[in-house]
């Protein structure tokens, strides 16, 4: 019998699979404890249409990291920080502040565990600073500190 999985069963497949089991295991264990229903035309039929939407959900995520992506490339992040006599830094520039003025200056907003920094910034000057937004979308930007 085929049958359409609700969950994970050990041993048959992973959730949202079709598999064929014999029949007393499908209506003795698997339909009673509701981990599968029968692979009837409408079943595979919303099966289907939830693999689309969830395709085409994929699809409309990547095409909205291009854009920012693409956005992303031109944009120059301005910091403004305090120094001491000695013309250094107070503390450092971190990932939350980068995100908090991309979010200020230019309206865009980022998850601050998305900006990949190796170490603070602790120093004037221009720095590229690289985004990850998804896992094979990454994108540059410069991040300008002065005072």
């Amino acid at each position: 019998m085929k049958v359409i999985l609700l969950c994970d069963v050990k041993g048959h497949g992973k959730k949202d699979q079709i598999v064929n089991v014999s029949d007393g295991y499908a209506r003795n264990f698997l339909f009673p404890q509701k981990k599968a229903v029968p692979a009837d035309a409408k079943a595979t039929n919303e099966l289907k249409n939830k693999e689309e939407s969830k395709q085409f959900k994929i699809n409309e995520d990547r095409k909205a990291a291009m854009a920012l992506a693409e956005k992303l490339k031109d944009v120059e992040v301005e910091i403004v920080m305090g120094h001491g006599a000695d013309g250094r830094l107070y503390g450092s520039v971190t990932a939350k502040d980068i995100a908090e003025q991309l979010k200020k200056s230019h309206g865009i907003e980022i998850d601050k565990r998305k900006i990949l920094l190796k170490d603070s910034i602790r120093a004037y000057g221009k720095h590229d600073v690289q985004l990850k937004i998804l896992t094979d979308i990454s994108a540059k930007f410069v991040v300008y500190v002065h005072d």
